[in-house]
């Protein structure tokens, strides 16, 4: 029996753009993530004392701003000769030859495979085969599997493969290729990367993606690491996904219908980001907090929203170390009541409310204010001009998404300002 593991995108340096934007951003945690998880695939590698290392590319991020991404890369790879550990590496699209420019020498443990053609590594004490190709540049649009050799009957086989099979949701389509394809090759395990989130494509044979290494963002959620493989008899017994990430992102969705004011809103979240604390078992827990449910705290989230969100932010400080910072806070609440009432006011809130309305359903009136928003586009913030949070105010459709909200933030501001009179 032996083990092996299988890693991917690891991402090391990667420069985590925008994180200084938010003023209690932990910048060098998040930024340090990706060293301190090689740093764990290593020593899981070593106390496990595992046959081989298979990194199924996208080592880096791109070129390197200097030489200390290559200088703590090979670091990590001495560690694992020192220990006697065969390295197996592919270049995935952020690593291609012709992104990076800056060379340091391997350690003579580390086989990177060539991007001319498929290469075979034989390991005889295991009666292994690996075999891969790199990516020559940042984009492959051909199968590269498809000139990979025939597996032979009694060999355990392994394919080492940068892909996005047959398209992912959010990843490039590089180097596609099917299962079938891959079944067909007669290899016992295929061990994939590019996909971020972890899948078993197959088990028969076993087509693996291990996830990223560690997340880097809100949308890469949950425990990241590397693939357990045991093999015995020639076959796969086990596959354990094995968490080594340090900084562990998480969206925390709060229901808030039973909140009847902002108050009990703080409380709920408290419970809510301390179990999402549990569980990160001892990481710096970055979250995305998201507020929901038709709720009576809504007026009162939605007057203050500034206000609200400190209190939140303070109840994450609250919660000691490693600690969780609030990405963001979304509020998704809705009002609990009918608006009938407010409709029919004979006032200026009437009035207003009702013109929401009738946006709502009037495509060409809404595209006619859409486009006098065009200088405006120009002037916003470049956070709101690209990226997750883009926000173009001469798409009609866009507009139209943002009309409740807006019509829930105007009625609770003025009701607000009418009590108080």
């Amino acid at each position: 029996m032996f083990r092996f593991i299988h890693a991917a995108d690891i991402h090391l340096d990667s420069p985590l753009r925008g994180l200084e934007r938010y003023e209690d951003a932990p910048v060098e945690e998040v930024r340090a993530a990706p060293r301190a998880a090689l740093e764990n695939l290593v020593g899981l590698a070593i106390d496990r004392e595992v046959a081989f290392v298979l990194l199924a590319g996208d080592l880096y991020d791109g070129d390197w701003k200097d030489y200390n991404t290559g200088i703590f890369f090979v670091g990590q790879m001495r560690r694992l000769h020192e220990a006697g550990i065969p390295v197996h590496i592919v270049s995935g699209n952020h690593d291609a030859h012709s992104q990076i420019t800056k060379r340091l020498s391997l350690p003579p443990n580390v086989t990177h495979y060539s991007s001319r053609r498929p290469e075979t590594s034989e390991l005889p004490e295991y009666d292994v085969a690996i075999h891969g190709q790199s990516f020559a540049g940042r984009s492959v649009p051909d199968d590269l599997s498809a000139g990979y050799p025939q597996g032979e009957p009694g060999r355990f086989d392994i394919g080492l493969l940068h892909t996005s099979l047959n398209g992912r949701p959010g990843h490039d389509d590089y180097a596609p290729c099917s299962r079938e394809g891959l079944a067909a090759k007669g290899y016992q395990y295929w061990a994939l990367g590019h996909v971020h989130e972890r899948e078993e494509v197959s088990r028969d044979p076993w087509i693996v993606y291990p996830g990223n290494l560690q997340g880097r963002h809100a949308r890469e959620t949950g425990a990241k690491g590397c693939s357990l493989v045991s093999v015995e008899g020639g076959e796969v017994v086990a596959v354990e996904h094995q968490a080594l990430d340090v900084v562990r992102w998480q969206q925390v969705e709060v229901d808030l219908s039973t909140a009847e004011s902002a108050s009990d809103s703080v409380d709920s979240v408290a419970d809510a980001l301390g179990r999402a604390m549990s569980d990160a078992e001892g990481r710096l827990l970055a979250v995305r907090l998201v507020l929901v449910g038709t709720s009576p705290a809504h007026d009162e989230l939605v007057s203050h929203p500034d206000r609200w969100q400190h209190e939140f932010r303070n109840v994450a400080v609250g919660l000691g170390q490693p600690g969780v910072w609030l990405e963001k806070v979304v509020l998704e609440t809705r009002r609990p009541q009918d608006l009938g009432s407010e409709l029919e006011r004979p006032d200026a809130l009437g009035d207003l409310l009702r013109l929401v309305a009738e946006l709502e359903r009037a495509p060409m009136e809404l595209g006619e204010i859409a486009a006098s928003f065009a200088d405006l586009k120009k002037k916003l913030p470049l956070p709101l001009q690209v990226g997750e949070e883009a926000f173009d105010p001469t798409d009609p459709e866009s507009l139209r998404a943002r009309l409740p909200a807006v019509r829930d933030l105007l009625l609770a501001r003025l009701l607000d300002v009418e009590g108080a009179r």
